[in-house]
């Protein structure tokens, strides 16, 4: 049995059909992590939630900031946007049972037996992996028991940093923030979802989240999605995912147990 780490697939189904062929995936075999925003941009996200779900456990699956939209938006407090290909998901006679699979899935996964984790974006620098999941359950339990009150306060601005006294909507916002959205943190946490660009690109005093100083999580190998402008990263404890298949770049895969890489080419679809 071999379990495979895949970037985001954001609607090109094609291509993850090409990437599991490249990979000899047999679901009665192998295992599937998925880093989240399976959905939106391409034009086969149905497609992608279709199949995902009919894996049952033979896929573990993150949420992202685009399968989020897509929940929200769905229960009416987002609204589509320029560019997304949300559509034929809403429309989908199964869209209920698509969307409430969805919703259940976790915002963090750590493995044990293998001694990874699993994020769409980032983590706190001060949350170590029990603290991370913890976090990410909070969140998890609210989406599955009350997810109108949930997405109701999930979009705002504030506050941008993670502070153990928050309580309420802001608490679960920053959780969510951390986990699906952000890039670059200060040392004290503080971070900043407008810079969205290449390390480097950053404004003074930011870092990107896993190169912050101390952090909590260091020494734990993380694979996440969510930046396409980072491209691929390989390091001890770090591991990016998301090689921008959506943009015309590839879809990628890391397999866990021996650390090898495969990708194809897409043909992408946003411009």
């Amino acid at each position: 049995m071999a379990t495979w780490a895949i970037g985001d697939i954001q609607g090109c189904f094609d291509e993850l059909q090409a990437l599991l062929r490249g990979i000899d995936f047999r679901p009665d075999r192998d295992r599937l992590w998925l880093v989240g925003d399976l959905v939106n941009r391409g034009r086969q996200s149905l497609e992608v939630l279709r199949f995902v779900h009919a894996l049952g456990d033979g896929a573990i699956t993150v949420l992202g900031n685009h399968d989020l939209h897509l929940l929200a938006t769905a229960a009416g407090y987002g609204r589509l946007k320029r560019g997304d290909t949300l559509g034929a998901v809403l429309e989908a006679p199964d869209r209920d049972d698509l969307l409430d699979w969805l919703r259940a899935r976790p915002l963090f996964h750590f493995d044990a037996h293998l001694g990874v984790a699993m994020v769409h974006a980032a983590l706190a620098p001060g949350w170590d992996i029990p603290t991370a999941a913890a976090r990410a359950h909070e969140v998890e339990t609210v989406l599955r028991e009350e997810p109108d009150g949930y997405f109701r306060h999930m979009y705002g601005d504030t506050p941008h940093r993670w502070d153990d006294a928050l309580r309420g909507a802001q608490r679960l916002r920053v959780i969510t923030d951390y986990l699906t959205r952000v890039r670059f943190c200060r040392p004290d946490g503080t971070y900043d979802m407008r810079a969205k660009g290449p390390p480097g690109s950053q404004p003074q005093g930011f870092l990107p989240w896993y190169e912050l100083p101390g952090r909590a999580s260091a020494g734990t190998p993380i694979v996440f999605g969510h930046w396409s402008a980072v491209g691929v990263v390989e390091r001890d404890d770090i591991y990016a995912l998301d090689t921008g298949c959506v943009w015309g770049r590839q879809l990628s895969a890391l397999c866990l147990d021996e650390w090898r890489w495969v990708s194809v080419d897409c043909g992408g679809y946003s411009r």
